[in-house]
């Protein structure tokens, strides 16, 4: 089945385009203007204004978590602040591993370049696949053996440890070969040998069939989808990301990662020059607007629910630049008369660039002691959030 739009009337989406344009542009811009200014302080000597890099790393955290509430599960952002710090209070939970997964692919889509996450490879990087590619053999160089001369000034010990680091690659590539190429080993009591029975019959190319369906076929489903994005080219860029998500809600291209068709509408918009200074998270706007216009049956009034949520979550997103900004400059007053080698200034980055924090995250990248971590953290007056004897948390309300 194709996805097909030919029947969609324009004409109604055209107010709702206009606006979710001209807030997200002025949300982009918002965003340049500042990084701008950063760059001019840096070159100047001068400080440094940086909330709108605290909401940046801040929209990471809280897009992760409205990914995972619009697929009807709940994930705190003090858990996903802690366990992105590896500082996690209680075992890890599988949503809580999943919203650090969504974190993560955020991360690496923003970090690379635009085009890479619409490409061949960037789709199978984020969905975890391989892309074997053949090497003419008139490349591959043949392995250049060490001179004797060479191995005489190598001491014993580091001939040694060569030879471990050689047979600790050997033994990488085995265990390589073995996951390419799944297998079944049973050991024989019998005779005390190992016998392997191939299962390459039992797997399809999405996976394991306990985990996968065998009839959903991952890859042809997001041929389609692909399909649909190069249709969508020369169409205004948010017309565009919202036919790309209402298709990827229609097509389902992916059984386990549903949440990686909202990142890489994002990655479209960034591709487009759309948002030129940031990914787009939108999932917070998703999440305001209700789930009967999202999942409605007429298609003109999803995507107006798309661009209402862009614009939603613009809005807002603006505000919360606006409020980090004032936050800055009040906790800067703070600094006056302050020695050059205070740990204060880095508290304030710090609490900028989380939603929240704790005193042993403070303690653990400030470098100081708990006792420490607790004193900046009452300089600055952040307010507590979570109001729990144990594992306390800070942030800026």
């Amino acid at each position: 089945m194709v996805y097909d739009s030919s029947g969609l009337s324009i004409n109604d989406l055209f107010r709702p385009v206009v606006a979710a344009e001209d807030a997200l542009a002025r949300l982009d811009e918002r965003i340049s203007r500042k990084s701008d200014l950063n760059a001019s302080l840096r070159r100047s000597g001068g400080g440094l204004m940086r909330e709108n890099e605290g909401w940046i790393a801040r929209s990471h955290f809280m897009d992760a978590c409205n990914a995972l509430w619009l697929a009807g599960e709940l994930v705190h952002v003090e858990d996903l602040v802690l366990h992105d710090a590896r500082m996690d209070i209680r075992t890890p939970t599988h949503e809580l591993t999943r919203a650090h997964n969504i974190l993560r692919v955020r991360r690496q889509i923003a970090a690379s370049p635009p085009a890479w996450a619409l490409s061949a490879r960037g789709i199978a990087s984020l969905r975890g696949r391989w892309i074997n590619e053949t090497i003419p053999q008139e490349i591959v160089a043949e392995p250049v053996s060490a001179s004797e001369y060479e191995n005489e000034l190598k001491t014993d010990a580091e001939n040694a440890f060569e030879d471990e680091l050689a047979r600790f690659d050997a033994l990488l590539d085995r265990t390589s070969q073995t996951l390419l190429t799944p297998s079944n080993v049973s050991h024989s009591r019998g005779e005390g040998r190992l016998e392997t029975k191939s299962v390459s019959e039992d797997v399809t190319s999405d996976g394991d069939p306990l985990v996968y369906d065998p009839v959903w076929n991952e890859d042809e489903r997001i041929g389609r989808w692909l399909v649909v994005h190069d249709m969508t080219r020369d169409l205004p860029p948010l017309l565009a990301a919202a036919l790309l998500w209402d298709a990827w809600e229609d097509i389902e291209p992916l059984q386990h990662q549903h949440w990686l068709g909202s990142l890489l509408v994002s990655a479209m918009l960034r591709e487009r020059g759309k948002t030129r200074s940031h990914l787009a998270a939108f999932n917070s706007g998703l999440r305001n607007i209700p789930r009967d216009h999202r999942r409605a049956k007429d298609r003109g009034t999803r995507l107006t629910a798309f661009l209402r949520a862009v614009e939603t979550a613009s809005i807002a997103n603006l505000k919360e630049i606006e409020r980090l900004g004032l936050a800055r400059i009040q906790m800067e007053r703070k600094l006056k008369d302050r020695r050059s080698t205070s740990s204060l200034p880095g508290m304030i980055d710090l609490a900028l660039s989380r939603p929240m924090i704790s005193a042993g995250l403070v303690a653990r990248e400030l470098k100081v002691s708990q006792r420490g971590a607790l004193n900046l953290i009452g300089e600055l007056g952040l307010r507590e959030m979570t109001g729990r004897g144990r594992y306390r948390a800070w942030g800026i309300i």
